[in-house]
């Protein structure tokens, strides 16, 4: 059997208008844009630029911010190139089909679920921190007897709150997820306009304390407050319009969201010494630093909506993702059932969600979360090689954008990612070798017999 068989673009695209069997197309640019934020902007902003400036990059995180966003609008370029040709379910999975191949596109596919899940159960522990109602400490956190915590009651309510809101279709969750932007993006806008007028020139000096090799780090460090942007690919199904919607969505959501992080990184190491920000909430402490309490409060409340919606696309992507290797026959046809009412993949949901709540409520993760940061390098860095290919392979393809600078852009975008991942510790690369491998073994057992692909080839091997 063929291991390096490929999906033709046409019959991905008449699979995903096939009557009865496709996902509704109700999402234009603007809830694209929205989704895109909601991914982006979370704890990142709120958590990670204080850790960045006091060990790494000192009052040089803006550069950090910048080199972060630059391999980003790289690989978010390649992106949209692929959304716009290829506008299937699916992602950087269903690119690499048509490029690559079924194994690499297992591969990249079952890295995906491990970015989506692992980052969901994240995102929700992190939901949980930030919720305000006292509970008995039992119920307040994974599993552990020392501790006396047993189970994370307010990470799994999330979490079956957000899949139900799933369920009702995706024009209803992209309206709750356009609302809850509209407040964290308020929250980081007051922030601007409060500290701006605090801003102390002289706590930018020394730039780079660390030299450049800690703005390198501390870029590695931020990369995860950009993470997200590419679970904007996997709605490309659900787009009216994904020709000339998916870049604009992709695009202008990573524009927005970088100029919003150069702008905090500038105010808050203008407000606080750097080497003070070493602290859980770098940016509730600045205003508390500047004696503006008022608005400190305000903060957590952009930090839970950011959560939220971080975890409303995580987990939206992840059932896409399903969706899209299950139709394949990768995966058993169970995630590839559709409600003949709503046109969302239900079933899936539901799974999606309900293990999704077990990791987060039962099981620690705590290093687990770090393999979220290289599964994304390695799908962006795929990305962005496979649009090189598929401009060789098949240079006559309908492109409705093209990335502009071919192939200097997709080249940065690859060592751009690929000085990221290189700057990951030796347990992370382990971690993710390993969850590789047990891709590989679940393939070669059930995938590679169940495959569409191997089923036309037995029905043609038949005929003929």
């Amino acid at each position: 059997m063929n291991l390096f068989r490929k999906k033709p673009i046409q019959s991905l695209l008449k699979e995903s208008g096939a009557k009865g069997a496709s996902l509704r197309k109700e999402l234009g640019a603007f809830d694209l844009t929205m989704l895109g934020i909601g991914a982006i902007i979370g704890t990142g902003i709120f958590v990670l630029t204080g850790v960045a400036a006091a060990e790494h990059a000192g009052p040089a995180l803006v550069l950090s911010f910048i080199l972060s966003g630059l391999a980003c609008v790289f690989a978010a370029l390649c992106y949209a190139e692929f959304a716009s040709t290829v506008p299937v379910s699916g992602s950087a999975y269903t690119y690499s089909y048509a490029t690559f191949g079924e194994l690499f596109a297992w591969i990249l596919g079952w890295d995906l679920i491990l970015e989506y899940g692992v980052a969901s159960s994240a995102v929700a522990v992190g939901w949980s921190g930030c919720f305000g109602i006292e509970l008995p400490k039992a119920l307040t956190s994974a599993y552990d007897p020392e501790k006396g915590t047993f189970i994370d009651l307010p990470a799994i309510l999330i979490i079956l709150f957000i899949t139900f809101l799933l369920n009702l279709g995706a024009k209803k969750s992209a309206r709750f997820n356009a609302v809850i932007v509209a407040i964290k993006v308020a929250v980081v806008l007051l922030f601007l306009a409060v500290g701006v007028w605090y801003v102390k020139p002289e706590n930018w000096t020394p730039f780079m304390p660390y030299g450049f090799s800690g703005v390198a780090t501390g870029a590695a460090t931020v990369f995860f407050a950009y993470i997200g942007f590419d679970a904007v690919s996997t709605a490309a199904e659900e787009v009216r319009n994904p020709q000339r919607d998916m870049p604009i969505g992709i695009i202008v959501s990573l524009l927005v969201c970088t100029l919003l992080y150069i702008a905090v990184s500038l105010v808050l190491t203008g407000i606080v010494p750097y080497e003070q920000l070493n602290v859980k909430n770098p940016v509730a402490f600045a205003l508390n630093y500047i004696h503006q309490d008022w608005v400190a409060g305000f903060i957590s409340l952009g930090a839970i909506a950011g959560i939220t919606t971080v975890l409303l696309v995580m987990l939206y992507g992840q059932t896409r993702l399903f969706y899209a290797i299950s139709r394949d026959g990768l995966l058993p046809k169970v995630f590839a059932r559709i409600s003949p009412t709503r046109q969302v993949p239900y079933v899936n949901t539901w799974l999606t969600g309900a293990a999704v709540a077990v990791f987060a409520g039962i099981i620690p993760l705590n290093k687990l979360a770090e393999l979220t940061n290289i599964g994304t390098l390695f799908a962006f860095i795929t990305v962005s090689i496979g649009v090189l290919v598929l401009r060789k392979t098949q240079p006559d393809l309908k492109r409705a954008f093209r990335v502009p600078f071919v192939p200097v852009i997709p080249i940065l975008a690859v060592l751009f990612c690929g000085y990221l991942v290189l700057q990951l510790p030796a347990m992370t690369w382990i971690g993710f070798v390993s969850w590789l491998l047990i891709g590989l073994v679940i393939y070669f057992i059930y995938g590679r017999k169940h495959s569409e692909l191997n089923e036309m080839a037995r029905t043609e091997e038949k005929a003929g």
